[in-house]
């Protein structure tokens, strides 16, 4: 189905994606630099999967990215724009269109790191065509593309144009982490319960582990793919972030995430054993029952998310909930759960009926102290 256009006439897909690719190519000659316009294609149509920003930001139509491909292969291949359509189709809706192979997105890396003019030499990851949906790879590609991230990481950068880092990147953080696990969460009908969890082994236990910047960007990175992965798209008309550190969070999640939408703070105060909210508490406006994010740093046993949630859903009421966590506790030493009520706050955050929960990381007491200590 088309789109609409301001004067309500319909917008076809085909007639949509030649608008893009020609501002690609515009993009494109004002900074020489296709990862620079993929990125700004992203931030301004977040519908836009990866491995599409990245066509348009060459300036090819699903054809014309077909012929690129055999170009690049020396015409050892014959691959058509209906291929190129099924890649892009599955990187953008679950349970559609086919998955790329790893194979395929080295050759496609290639293709469009030539620009739009074919003469560029413009160095491309292949992890950075599927960003969003790169769970969703068969595991043998998940490993070969960690195993030739890690190599391009030793080699030096040879990008052409100015250096520029999207939210959607997938670098790993500087800050040592543990493996990757799957953890199956509360989550919407029909939804996709397993979401992508990394532990945070502390090596000095007992004492709050810091955090650096890049983990904490590679947390909140996370949570977006966890987000795309959902099973359906979430529109967020609030997101909400719970003291400083959770502020930080909405902002980007709203900003990379849900089309800048509205902000809210919530200031949380501890008197004695009860939990009250600061009057400097922010509470944007909002139409009957919106869908809203609550972003909180860290989950461990007290029920700050169940106070929050009763004291949203009072001000806003038929309010749908979301919630995503930087790090949730665990109740034993392994941090690799093997079950969402392996962690502390588990039946907090049930009691709290949020239609899904998010969770960046899993961590063992005392907890986790976030950059430049947000409180």
């Amino acid at each position: 189905m088309g789109t609409s256009t301001s004067t309500g006439q319909a917008v076809s897909p085909q007639s949509r994606g030649r608008e893009l690719a020609r501002l690609g190519k515009q993009l494109w000659q004002e900074t020489a630099s296709v990862k620079t316009v993929a990125a700004e294609l992203m931030s301004r149509h977040p519908e836009v999967p990866s491995i599409q920003a990245y066509r348009y930001a060459a300036g090819l139509s699903q054809d014309q990215a077909a012929l690129r491909y055999n170009e690049v292969t020396g015409y050892q291949t014959t691959l058509g724009g209906t291929t190129i359509n099924a890649w892009e189709t599955w990187a953008r809706s679950r349970g559609a269109g086919s998955p790329p192979t790893f194979s395929s997105l080295l050759v496609l890396a290639e293709a469009y790191g030539r620009g739009p003019l074919g003469m560029a030499v413009e160095k491309i990851s292949p992890s950075d065509l599927i960003s969003e949906a790169y769970e969703r790879l068969p595991p043998e590609d998940q490993l070969s593309l960690k195993s030739f991230s890690a190599k391009e990481k030793g080699s030096p950068n040879s990008n052409v144009g100015p250096a520029f880092h999207p939210i959607r990147q997938t670098d790993s953080p500087s800050q040592s982490i543990g493996p990757d696990f799957n953890l199956v969460a509360p989550t919407v009908d029909y939804g996709n319960p397993e979401i992508c969890v990394f532990s945070l082994p502390n090596p000095h236990p007992g004492n709050l582990l810091d955090l650096d910047w890049s983990t904490f960007g590679f947390g909140i990175e996370r949570l977006i793919r966890q987000i795309k992965n959902l099973g359906r798209r979430l529109e967020v008309d609030i997101c909400f972030g719970v003291n400083e550190a959770g502020l930080v969070m909405a902002t980007f999640l709203a900003s990379a995430q849900f089309s800048r939408c509205p902000i809210g703070y919530l200031r949380c105060n501890k008197v004695r054993d009860s939990i009250t909210l600061d009057s400097t508490s922010s509470y944007p406006e909002a139409g009957e029952a919106p869908t809203i994010l609550i972003c909180d740093f860290e989950v461990k046993h007290a029920d700050v998310v169940g106070f929050i949630a009763s004291e949203i859903r009072r001000r806003y009421p038929g309010a749908q909930l979301y919630f995503a966590v930087f790090g949730a506790m665990t109740k034993g030493s392994d941090l690799e759960v093997t079950s969402f009520d392996d962690l502390t706050g588990a039946q907090i955050m049930r009691a709290a009926e949020f239609s899904a929960v998010f969770i960046a990381a899993t961590m063992s007491p005392p907890g986790i102290e976030p950059p430049l200590e947000l409180r």
